[in-house]
């Protein structure tokens, strides 16, 4: 394990005004958002798509690393040069989604765990000669009134200390994100009590596999209210609560957050994540408070796109700003 390449990846990673897009949908992600646009999802209309989005002018003032779905860290351009390569020659940092998706966990119907430990390093160890610099593995954690419980919690931070551990050995800055779904109608105080617990869980494994924290990154949703709660907090509610919970949770010594958008409103994370940065700076918070977001960064471009190459320009101009409004917003300056 090389620790200071690992950090500083992890540190480029989380560069001042800038974070991360998720361009990770797999395949029957992709369909659904390309059906909201009636554009069939062929491997060419999904390379072009994305390839778009690499090759927009500017971007990479805000974006430091995109992370990639198998089949697009395989995949070429359509002048033939690598998607890796058309990242790398602008900066930008490709990474791998290398999970493989929910399935119930055994004796507890209504928690989910992550698979794709099996076969792991040899994959990690592929992703590392085609170019990846870091990896992501996603967790699921539902708030109700039966969840999560302590076995749910303990089978999916140990999976993601699994993967960390194994990412490292590979040479690559674990992305590690246990995501508390904001599906409920919980309140925000629910909200942190989860997420305590949570980053509890997981740092106490990440721990035991002896994860190196300065060559990794958190990827938390934000504490918030479930999103068909009767009182939703404002920003200065959600920063607030989130740095509170980050204090009692996560280790000084993790150089960021790349906060998830949870699918929230475009307008709604981008006002979270403003307000955790200037909270941030008033409390003199450790960790650069980041962004690696999906829907957030895609949607406007999408629409925009619409499966049209005259269309490229547009869609090219509707991800640069948002990219350019999320990047002030990583500076608390939206």
């Amino acid at each position: 394990m090389d620790k200071q390449r690992l950090a500083q990846t992890a540190q480029a990673l989380v560069a001042e005004g800038k974070g991360i897009l998720a361009a990770d949908e797999s395949g029957g992600t992709i369909k659904r958002r390309f059906d909201s646009i009636n554009v069939e999802s062929t491997e060419d209309n999904r390379r072009n798509y994305r390839e778009m989005l690499f090759r927009t002018a500017g971007v990479d003032k805000f974006i430091s690393g995109v992370i990639l779905f198998d089949e697009t860290i395989r995949q070429d351009a359509a002048d033939g040069t690598s998607m890796v390569k058309v990242l790398s020659d602008r900066g930008i940092i490709p990474g791998i989604k290398v999970d493989k998706g929910t399935v119930p966990l055994p004796e507890a119907p209504d928690e989910l765990v992550t698979e794709g430990l099996d076969g792991l390093r040899d994959r990690l160890k592929e992703y590392n000669d085609l170019g990846a610099g870091f990896t992501k593995w996603r967790a699921v954690i539902s708030i109700s009134d039966n969840t999560p419980t302590s076995y749910g919690l303990a089978a999916n931070a140990h999976a993601l200390a699994r993967f960390a551990a194994l990412s490292q050995e590979a040479g690559l800055v674990p992305i590690v994100e246990p995501e508390v779904l904001r599906d409920g109608d919980h309140d925000i105080d629910r909200c942190f009590e989860v997420t305590e617990e949570t980053l509890r869980e997981v740092f106490e494994q990440l721990a035991q596999q002896k994860v190196l924290l300065e060559g990794m990154l958190l990827k938390p949703s934000m504490v918030i209210s479930g999103g068909s709660s009767a009182k939703r907090a404002d920003p200065d509610e959600v920063a607030e609560r989130t740095i509170e919970c980050f204090k009692r949770t996560l280790p000084a010594s993790v150089p960021g957050v790349v906060f998830l958008s949870g699918g929230e409103p475009d307008d709604s994370v981008t006002a979270n994540l403003n307000a955790l940065n200037k909270q941030a700076a008033v409390a003199k918070a450790p960790w650069e408070l980041s962004f690696s977001f999906g829907r957030s960064l895609q949607g406007a471009p999408l629409t925009a796109w619409a499966g049209k190459a005259e269309n490229t320009e547009a869609a090219a101009l509707a991800f640069y700003t948002r990219a350019k409004l999320t990047g002030e917003a990583r500076k608390g300056a939206a």
